[in-house]
């Protein structure tokens, strides 16, 4: 069980959105590892409103309303929604991303604790 003595903060994912949706970031498992979420920014880089769904998925699930972050949320023309918090991902989670169309890019910080 990770105890978060000892954290390495860095860049957890960053990935351009995509229609069919993807798994961008997975907890690693070995050795046992918490993540923890810290800032995530979703830039729209079109002239066109864009939404998207966002899950923390856990470890053997599928993504699902029963773990949806954000879920059908429009991000405006040229513009970026951020997200401050703490939300604490267990071992072989992971983070899924899906959009309405491409041109959303996204870039999630945090750390990890072993």
């Amino acid at each position: 069980m990770a105890n978060f003595q000892n954290i390495v903060g860095y860049q957890l994912a960053q990935a351009a959105s995509t229609t069919a949706g993807a798994t961008i970031y997975t907890v690693p498992s070995t050795p046992p590892t918490l993540t923890f979420v810290k800032n995530m920014m979703i830039c729209n880089t079109t002239g066109s409103p864009i939404t998207f769904n966002l899950h923390l998925v856990p470890s053997g699930g599928t993504a699902g309303t029963g773990n949806a972050v954000y879920y059908g949320t429009s991000v405006a023309a040229n513009a970026t929604l951020e997200w401050t918090g703490t939300m604490i991902m267990n071992s072989g989670g992971t983070i899924y991303f899906k959009a309405s169309a491409t041109g959303l890019t996204i870039t999630i910080s945090g750390g990890q604790g072993t």
